[in-house]
């Protein structure tokens, strides 16, 4: 509670700051608006845990996400209905199809989703092709899902291109994307 209560009192002082009138003197206006925000943060769901995939867990709700959006290990999102979902994640966490998270409080599951989106198939007439294809794709450091039988890229016109100038079959469309994560995590240079 006194959480709440020192959460309300800066709530105020932080809006009455930006109506550019002391709380004192615009205090029921102020703390009317801060006490609607706190209910509001209350109500928001924060996932902290990611637990192993499994088809059986009875879930709360889906979380469908694009691929770059299951790379954020902090970032607020909201559901198709509405709801606000926090992940608070270690940082480096990348999420897959199918993984359950859990709430703060571990009575809420979520599974997440890989949601459609724009991309690129690449196929090829022989896997030495796809794998040249692969070999060019990754000197550029590019999200790339990699399987025996096609290579998929979020659309780039100019890899478009070049992929089509090494003979490649090139398809565009809108499907789950889940490219390889890596082999040392979050790469730089």
């Amino acid at each position: 509670m006194c959480e709440s209560l020192a959460a309300v009192r800066w709530l105020e002082t932080q809006m009455s700051t930006k109506m550019g009138v002391p709380a004192k003197q615009n205090g029921a206006a102020v703390k009317t608006q801060s006490k609607k925000v706190l209910v509001q943060l209350r109500f928001m769901l924060t996932l902290t845990q990611r637990l192993p995939t499994n088809a059986d867990a009875v879930v709360s709700f889906t979380l469908a996400l694009t691929a770059e959006e299951r790379t954020r290990s902090r970032h607020r999102f909201e559901t198709v209905d509405g709801q606000t979902v926090f992940l608070r994640l270690p940082r480096g966490t990348v999420l897959r199809d199918n993984d359950i998270l859990q709430s703060e409080t571990e009575s809420i599951l979520v599974r997440v989703n890989a949601k459609p989106e724009p991309v690129l198939t690449i196929t090829a007439k022989t896997r030495l092709d796809l794998l040249r294809a692969a070999y060019h794709l990754g000197n550029r450091h590019v999200p790339l899902e990699i399987t025996a039988s096609y290579l998929r890229l979020s659309p780039d016109p100019v890899l478009q291109t070049m992929l089509e100038q090494m003979g490649m079959q090139v398809e565009e469309a809108v499907l789950p994307f889940q490219p390889e994560i890596g082999a040392y995590g979050n790469h730089a240079h």
